[in-house]
């Protein structure tokens, strides 16, 4: 066995024992905040009272400690129709923006248009904004939660 693994494996007992410290001292804290609640609480501690209380502080002790959350992995949530699961029906005021100013970048840099140009539209944000309103950009939103899991909405399936 080289240095290095012994090393790891003498590591890895520190950080074991170590833990277990910890949650030897935090898990006995615990009982003594919980021992002292009840007795503190009880008028008169009967011999049954204290063995109530001596059974459910061994409970507090027994239960199993986590001592470290597992890894989630991130999964897409979808729904039967496509339609919008997380969030509002609607694309929000932020997603509007976002879509908008990334369309009226693309064509002001000479992407073609989606839509017959109105009579009326002067920039390429009021071009964004009609193809928008139309529902005809090929874009995905995806609307994400807190623990990374996802929706991909198409933008054609908003309201």
């Amino acid at each position: 066995m080289s240095n290095s693994t012994a090393n790891a494996e003498a590591s890895d007992v520190k950080k074991s024992t170590k833990t277990k410290s910890v949650n030897n001292d935090s898990v006995q804290k615990a009982v003594d905040e919980y021992r002292k609640m009840r007795e503190d609480g009880a008028v008169e501690l009967t011999e049954q009272l204290i063995a109530d209380i001596n059974k459910e502080c061994e409970k507090i002790e027994n239960r199993e400690t986590i001592t470290q959350d597992s890894q989630h992995e991130p999964t897409e949530i979808t729904s039967e129709n496509g339609s919008a699961a997380l969030g509002p029906p609607t694309l929000t005021r932020f997603e509007k923006a976002r879509i908008m100013g990334a369309r009226a970048l693309q064509l002001s840099l000479g992407a073609p248009v989606f839509i017959k140009i109105p009579k009326n539209a002067i920039t390429s944000l009021e071009i964004a904004m009609e193809e928008l309103n139309q529902r005809l950009l090929p874009i995905v939103i995806k609307r994400s939660l807190p623990n990374k899991d996802y929706q991909n909405i198409p933008i054609d399936k908003f309201e």
